[in-house]
């Protein structure tokens, strides 16, 4: 995506409990130029900031053209992840474009090739092999993590549909009995005018 130089941009990720989140960006710079992006944006650096659900600041970091930030959730729910460049000009003066290239994986999972390598076959699947467990645990989590929003939303239809069958109860009752106000007062009206 595009950012302004002197811009905050933030995305919303949703992410269960007790996971490893990584995110690697790179950043280039609009040339005025070549009208073009350049490859890297030299001296030029991200405030990267992460907050928790409950708006708990869990990153808070500068970091330069392109890196690599890291953090592991606590709580279940929506992260917010703000990217703004460390640009010092001036608003009317920093009206470069920036390219902004991003990815976040969750659940992510440390492996170093060239130590598996250079281990023997045994040891090579002894890794695999916890290496598959412990996506398993990230894949139970995940479902876990889902159960518990789709019961919370359950939950919450059933209150609304509770609500909406009382009141219309309730209007249902009213309407009758204005209907039989009215035919009362209609009555009365005729037995006093003598029309009936």
């Amino acid at each position: 995506f595009h950012i302004g130089e002197r811009e905050e941009k933030c995305i919303i990720e949703d992410i269960p409990s007790d996971i490893l989140v990584v995110g690697n960006y790179k950043v280039q710079l609009w040339d005025i130029h070549t009208h073009g992006f350049l490859e890297s944006a030299p001296g030029l650096g991200m405030f990267v900031t992460v907050r928790s659900p409950t708006a708990e600041v869990l990153l808070s970091k500068l970091y330069g053209p392109q890196g690599t930030f890291s953090f592991t959730s606590y709580l279940s729910g929506e992260h917010i992840i703000c990217f703004q460049s460390n640009s010092t000009r001036l608003a009317v003066i920093a009206a470069s474009k920036l390219r902004f290239h991003l990815d976040i994986r969750v659940g992510e999972h440390f492996l170093d090739e060239s130590a598996i390598q250079a281990k023997d076959k045994v040891n090579e699947v002894t890794d695999r092999l916890e290496n598959l467990i412990e996506q398993i645990n990230h894949v139970m989590k995940e479902q876990d993590y889902e159960r518990e929003r789709e019961e919370k939303f359950r939950k919450t239809s059933e209150a609304t549909n509770g609500n909406i069958l009382w009141w219309a109860i309730v209007q249902t009752l009213i309407l009758i009995s204005v209907g039989i106000w009215q035919i009362k007062s209609l009555r009365d009206f005729f037995i006093a005018k003598k029309l009936v």
